[in-house]
């Protein structure tokens, strides 16, 4: 059954491949794809296209079919070309002709743009969610290892001391901003764009304020062209908040596999978070951090993908936008996958400590030393030639007082105001 088809039916070779994977895709749209539905029918009967004990048994099916996809049991069958050609078979296997007055007012088009709508202001909802839960732990993890010292590194050259809570707080700190991009993306999808029709609006004198209020709307589109303009937008805005977070899960998971490698040997986890080789008995591999890194950054190619796939489209809808539906769908799920397994695993993280005894670290504090020079009198330059000089010749030691007093700035006042400003970005 196709919502389109009027007297000669497609040949099966075309309809396979205009389908594609919607079916797939619209288990996780369905619910949402119910609930604009209802909102719909009711807004019928307050403007008195149908009746409000019509509106009732349409919200009463509509409520079941909603359960059923919040639940895992909607079912596509092949005979259906998508979610709306199936709840609208149902609507009027159950109540007859009332089942095919909800299409009145409405296109494909706005059903399938306010169900994307719906389900990416829910998605983004559970991935701050997950980014919180994480945040959290990492700034439990930064104030139980802030006096843990770890070697600093730049151009993989040991550099300068930092710590374990400097680095669990930095990913910490940086997750805020993927947050504030997330509530971005939050706030251009939480327009509602039900009434839009095929993108031209409708004839009947329909209230689209009442939807909006009706589906938790902020606001909606007003123009009918530029809601239908908001497909791929909506996807493409997603994807890039999307991106941001996922490059700075990746970065972590880089900086771990590197960090247990046995030339660094800074961490370690527990055997049953690692995996073994088929021939090498020895081996402890960080496949879980390498699949989160993989992952992580196929997500950062997402944003481009999808502005190829919208590149040079005019106003009005393209069956090209279909094709956006699979990638973002299957890129919120793989990165909540990898939000809870991260998390679920560092939980787990062993720190090693006393790292900096090693002698190959016996440089570290040469800034911190010349620095305190400068804070007696001597000016930079000759305290910064006399450092390299004490270097060349094998004079240099560390003053022990610089060794525990170099990261006093990554105190309780820090934490808690990196605690305060994620706070104020995870509830704007």
């Amino acid at each position: 059954m196709k919502l389109w088809q009027k007297n000669q039916a497609p040949h099966e070779k075309i309809d396979q491949f205009t389908v594609g994977k919607d079916r797939a895709y619209d288990i996780y749209l369905a619910a949402y794809d119910c609930q604009a539905s209802i909102a719909h029918a009711q807004m019928l009967a307050k403007i008195g296209i149908i009746t409000q004990e019509e509106a009732h048994l349409l919200v009463s099916v509509l409520d079941d079919l909603k359960t059923d996809a919040e639940n895992g049991n909607f079912v596509i069958e092949t005979e259906f070309e998508d979610m709306h050609s199936k709840i609208e078979y149902v609507l009027t296997q159950k109540l007859g002709d009332l089942g095919k007055k909800i299409h009145t007012a409405r296109s494909r088009n706005d059903q399938v743009l306010v169900a994307l709508h719906l389900y990416f202001k829910s998605e983004i909802e559970t991935i701050k969610e997950l980014t919180h839960s994480f945040f959290k732990l990492l700034m439990d993890l930064a104030d139980q290892h802030k006096d843990h010292y770890l070697p600093g590194y730049t151009h993989f050259q040991v550099a300068m001391p930092s710590s374990f809570g400097l680095w669990f707080s930095a990913y910490a700190e940086s997750l805020i901003d993927d947050v504030t991009l997330l509530n971005a993306a939050h706030k251009i999808v939480d327009q509602n764009p039900l009434g839009s029709a095929a993108g031209f609006g409708s004839s009947f004198p329909i209230d689209r304020r009442a939807t909006t209020e009706s589906l938790g709307f902020a606001d909606l589109k007003y123009n009918v062209i530029a809601a239908q303009m908001s497909r791929g937008k909506a996807e493409k805005t997603t994807a890039s908040a999307m991106a941001a977070l996922a490059a700075t899960l990746s970065k972590m998971a880089m900086d771990i596999c590197l960090y247990m490698g046995q030339e660094h040997n800074f961490i370690s986890f527990p055997e049953e978070l690692t995996t073994g080789s088929s021939i090498m008995p020895h081996k402890k591999n960080p496949d879980v951090f390498e699949l989160i890194r993989g992952k992580c950054n196929l997500l950062q190619g997402l944003p481009n993908q999808l502005s190829l796939l919208m590149a040079n489209l005019p106003s009005g809808y393209h069956r090209e936008m279909q094709l956006a539906k699979g990638p973002i769908i299957e890129a919120i799920n793989e990165l909540k996958a990898c939000l809870d397994l991260f998390t679920f695993s560092l939980k787990e993280i062993q720190v090693r400590e006393n790292i900096l005894d090693d002698p190959k670290y016996q440089y570290v504090f040469s800034v911190d030393t010349l620095n305190e020079w400068v804070k007696e009198g001597m000016p930079f330059r000759d305290a910064y030639k006399k450092m390299g000089e004490a270097i060349a010749n094998g004079d240099y030691q560390a003053s022990k007082k610089i060794y525990h007093t170099h990261l006093g700035s990554l105190g309780n006042l820090a934490l808690e105001s990196i605690q305060s400003k994620m706070e104020k970005a995870i509830k704007p």
